[in-house]
């Protein structure tokens, strides 16, 4: 919960705007300011004082216990001019909530943390537990001294300006196990959910001695118990009140299985005892290698200090982890039509792999540390195997297409080529189509088709069957790749075959590069199109029997009854 506290009118009226966007969010604190910072201090995850920074400083400063416990503080100013991370920067959010904060009021986010003004992922902003000298290593990556990234496990980091080789004073070590001797250097210490426990109990078997098994075989194995990623149980089991507990002190998710799923998985060491209880020969490893991974910890019981028999049993097993594949549009090229979720994607990459001259329209977004694949045109299939192949190492990987990247782009090789073996993530585009209609008008104000005039990949035997198909059905159609030096028939012919069912003065917009610095466009007819002044830049929008030209738009009416009543 966000609390939100003001002292003025202008600060009230701020306030209100931010509640009324956050209903589910946010709460506002009235009463004499002090008593409100305070209560809501105690309260909430994070705070919005709309008062003077030094005001706040005043107030929160003896509240203050530990940056990990402490609530994120912003401040924003009387004139709504400023969104001041002032607390809390990154373990309690208000970096974050600075920036949020800024969206919704039109104001300009002040955040000062030295990561994020250099654009560097903190490593406590991970989403993953650390332990070690994070100050330390976080000071030498600032000040570009060399720091090693070693990693034991796999798992999709963000891109972090690290050195190969070694040795060095400063390490960053991605690992689910114990820490060793204190290095002479520097070293942090993350910890990927990589681990599951698979638990098996009597009726009644107490938390602790849950618990306690499962802590001593991680501690026994040099396995950190900040990377056990949840607990898996027999449906059965579902609501032992041992596990259940165990499972709640940990902070991990309670997984279950059927006893009949569990059943079919093949374990080192299976049981009369557990089939006659729940019907499945094991329930601890089988829950444990349920969805596959590398079994680290055999079958091992409780031990009970007064030598009653053991009432719990677990496993250990370690998962790889998964890569990450987003596969990226870029939209048509003006970085306003670059959509916040791709940036994002972008900057969350630790490999980038795409086209060279898309790679140049977004360089400037990446994040210090990526590493970039880059290659010339035809190389589709090439660029989709390698992001493939880089995901499947465990990277955090974005694939970069133009328009949508599903629209005669990477995602469909891409695809092709994964398995599922690696998480992907589709994140649209605006097409050049969609483009180029708010260009012209309303082209695509009714049914619509793009087909690609390019006979790279398509015979044009099938190509043909489609425009033609679109030209008896009166579809408007807009013509990707329509024409290059070595291909210079195929758009006349189209063409052609749409004026088979289209007047001759049916409009037709041509777009070159659209939302580019070049762009142009202009509306013809299908009977006045020069295809001599189209190329591979250029799309081709025909439109359908409605569509007209207004006031030097092209619009495709949609059908509306009061437009017919109209005329």
């Amino acid at each position: 919960m966000i609390g939100l506290i003001s002292a003025t009118a202008a600060g009230a009226a701020a306030r209100d705007r931010l509640a009324a966007a956050w209903p589910e969010r946010t709460r506002v604190y009235d009463g004499p300011v002090g008593d409100a910072v305070r209560r809501a201090f105690g309260e909430c995850d994070r705070l919005v004082c709309f008062l003077a920074t030094g005001a706040v400083v005043r107030l929160v400063a003896p509240l203050l216990g530990d940056k990990t416990s402490d609530p994120g503080v912003v401040c924003v100013d009387e004139a709504g001019r400023f969104a001041v991370s002032l607390v809390g920067g990154h373990g309690g959010g208000a970096n974050a909530l600075a920036r949020e904060v800024a969206e919704v009021l039109g104001a300009e986010p002040v955040v000062t943390t030295a990561t994020d003004a250099v654009d560097l992922p903190g490593l406590d902003t991970l989403g993953l537990p650390v332990e070690g000298d994070v100050a330390g290593v976080t000071r030498a990556l600032l000040d570009g001294e060399p720091v090693a990234l070693e990693t034991e496990v796999s798992w999709p980091l963000p891109p972090l300006p690290v050195t190969d080789g070694g040795p060095y004073a400063h390490v960053i070590r991605l690992t689910d196990r114990l820490a060793g001797p204190a290095p002479a250097g520097r070293e942090v210490l993350l910890r990927p959910p990589t681990l599951v426990v698979g638990v098996g109990a009597s009726k009644d078997a107490p938390a602790d001695e849950v618990l306690g098994l499962v802590e001593g075989a991680l501690r026994d194995a040099g396995l950190s118990v900040h990377s056990v990623a949840e607990l898996a149980t027999v449906d059965a089991k579902a609501d032992e009140p041992g596990i259940v507990a165990a499972a709640e002190r940990l902070g991990v998710p309670l997984v279950t299985y059927g006893a009949e799923e569990l059943a079919r998985v093949s374990v080192p060491n299976p049981s009369d005892a557990p089939l006659a209880a729940v019907g499945t020969p094991s329930v601890a490893e089988a829950a444990a290698l349920a969805r596959g991974g590398e079994l680290l910890v055999p079958k091992r019981k409780s031990e009970r200090p007064d030598g009653r028999p053991a009432m719990a049993t677990c496993a250990v097993v370690r998962r790889p982890g998964r890569g990450r594949l987003a596969v990226v549009g870029l939209g048509p090229g003006a970085r306003d039509l670059l959509t916040p979720r791709a940036t994002a994607e972008l900057r969350r990459a630790s490999v980038l792999v795409g086209l060279d001259q898309y790679v140049d329209q977004i360089r400037d977004l990446l994040r210090p540390g990526t590493r970039i694949l880059e290659s010339g045109l035809g190389a589709e299939e090439e660029r989709a195997r390698t992001a493939v192949a880089e995901a499947r190492k465990g990277h955090a990987v974005a694939l970069i297409g133009s328009g949508d990247a599903g629209v005669y782009a990477m995602a469909s090789p891409a695809l092709a080529e994964a398995s599922d073996d690696i998480d992907v993530v589709g994140v649209p585009g605006v097409t050049a189509a969609l483009a180029a209609g708010a260009i012209l008008g309303a082209p695509l104000g009714h049914d619509h088709v793009s087909i690609s005039l390019s006979d790279l990949h398509t015979p044009w035997e099938v190509i043909e069957r489609r425009v033609r198909a679109a030209a008896e059905a009166d579809i408007v159609v807009t013509f990707y790749n329509p024409r290059s030096r070595g291909r210079d028939w195929q758009l006349p012919k189209a063409l052609a075959i749409l004026a088979e069912h289209r007047e001759p003065t049916t409009p037709v917009g041509v777009v070159r590069n659209a939302s580019r610095a070049d762009e142009s466009s202009r509306l013809t007819t299908l009977a006045a199109l020069d295809p001599a002044t189209v190329d591979m830049m250029t799309v081709v929008t025909v439109g359908n029997t409605a569509t007209r030209e207004i006031a030097g738009r092209m619009v495709t009416p949609r059908g509306y009854r009061w437009q017919e009543e109209a005329k």
